[in-house]
């Protein structure tokens, strides 16, 4: 395995889960960590120059959409775990919406079967929690455990009947796995955006943040009810950022994420501001015809009042974990008009350089960036990764935090550059993407 050993000279290793932050040499030896030190001698490794780079453990995004089975238009398994390892990802986990859904163990296999042939990065998959996500009938949990899934989700839908979602979080407790929800009451939810000033004045039915936070209060009743795993996904609003606080501080098994695109944008980005917040990027002027469909998502871009509850939310540690809902669609589905158009970012190439916006601007620490993009996750869902101590996976990324590049679609890997970033110089880069020693991306 003498590709898998390398000797990554000079960077500044940084490892939270062992309070590790030191300028050093790493050692991989057969697709392990096997030595942190000065100076360390070269044998039959290759060797790498990190002056000035970030060693971090591998990022980990619990929360991306793959397209695998059935929508290879959009992105494939190879191109998806493509845009993984550019990002720094050395794992992901991929949401059931597909065609089929994700409900049986044969499909299960068949995506872990695509991933070994075509994958670039370890890929999880989330199975539904109903058959055939309509929301209706359970899945049979333990199967679809055993099969290898990570969790349960009806991402892209809610889970509107409240005995299956009773259920599921009842299976959890049997499992360990968590039910990772989609909150947004359907009959709301009729929309295109955030319900507000903008959408009134751009003539747009909005999606307001009661059809989010209604739910989130439903389903962590149920978590409370039952002692299940409630993960909650995408949190938009200030005020859902909130109950999940209050669920967790009152003992229920609550945990939550939050993404770099409702931390910094908002529902201006609709009618084709280009400001992201609490960064220290300049406003992208962006030449593009409003309402914007590359600026579409579920849940909806918020107001500027969110973004900074979201950040507070991040800040005192409400959000256990940062993840991308990497959303590619076609071209042609996004030039459709706005109201048409499908919801969804391409998202993994560019969380680091968004997030590290934030980093530069204070607001986090490199050190709360990793722990929440890597060794919390790994901690939290139990799977491999999140460390850089020696005996562990040489799941490695290297970053250049202050590399400048400029988004489109020649720089992006994945199928689909559907961001409204495009045409933007970002900041911050992964130069070398290692998954068990394996040289999985390099610039």
């Amino acid at each position: 395995m003498a590709d898998a050993s390398w000797l990554i000279r000079n960077g500044r290793i940084i490892d939270p889960g062992a309070a590790t932050d030191t300028v050093a040499d790493l050692r991989i030896t057969n697709g392990y960590i096997s030595e942190i030190g000065e100076e360390l001698s070269l044998t039959n490794e290759q060797e790498v120059d990190a002056s000035g780079l970030i060693v971090s453990p591998g990022l980990i995004d619990v929360h991306v959409h793959l397209r695998v089975p059935g929508q290879d238009h959009k992105e494939t398994m190879a191109t998806g775990t493509a845009a993984a390892a550019a990002g720094g990802f050395t794992a992901v986990a991929t949401m059931p919406n597909t065609v089929p859904a994700i409900d049986s163990a044969e499909i299960i296999g068949d995506i872990l079967a695509d991933a070994r042939a075509s994958g670039s990065v370890r890929v999880y998959p989330i199975a539904t929690i109903s058959r055939g996500r309509l929301g209706h009938e359970s899945v049979d949990y333990a199967a679809l455990v055993e099969a290898g899934a990570f969790a349960f989700s009806d991402d892209g839908d809610t889970t509107a009947d409240s005995g299956v979602m009773r259920a599921a979080l009842l299976a959890s407790t049997r499992t360990g796995r968590p039910v990772m929800v989609h909150c947004e009451d359907a009959a709301l939810a009729h929309g295109a955006m955030h319900e507000g000033t903008i959408a009134a004045r751009l003539g747009l039915d909005g999606i307001p943040a009661e059809a989010e936070e209604i739910v989130i209060a439903r389903d962590i009743m149920l978590a409370r009810l039952t002692g299940g795993w409630l993960h909650v996904l995408h949190v938009s609003t200030g005020r859902g950022a909130d109950l999940v606080l209050s669920g967790k501080q009152t003992g229920v098994n609550v945990t939550a994420e939050v993404m770099p695109h409702h931390l910094t944008m908002t529902e201006a980005w609709v009618d084709g501001d280009g400001s992201l917040l609490h960064t220290d990027y300049q406003p992208l002027r962006r030449d593009v015809p409003t309402p914007d469909p590359m600026a579409k998502v579920n849940p909806p871009l918020r107001t500027p009042a969110d973004t900074s509850a979201l950040l507070a939310h991040l800040q005192r540690g409400t959000f256990d974990v940062i993840a991308t809902d990497h959303a590619p669609h076609a071209d042609d589905e996004k030039a459709r008009p706005f109201a048409e158009a499908p919801m969804g970012m391409s998202g993994l190439e560019l969380a680091l350089p968004t997030m590290l916006g934030l980093v530069r601007a204070g607001h986090l620490t490199i050190h709360d960036l990793i722990h929440r993009l890597s060794t919390r996750p790994a901690q939290l869902f139990g799977i491999t990764g999140g460390s850089l101590q020696p005996g562990t996976p040489g799941d490695v990324t290297l970053i250049d935090p202050d590399l400048a590049w400029t988004v489109s679609r020649e720089t992006l890997r994945t199928k689909s550059a559907n961001t409204p970033l495009l045409g933007m110089t970002v900041r911050g880069r992964a130069t070398l993407t290692l998954v068990d020693g394996r040289e999985r991306h390099r610039l």
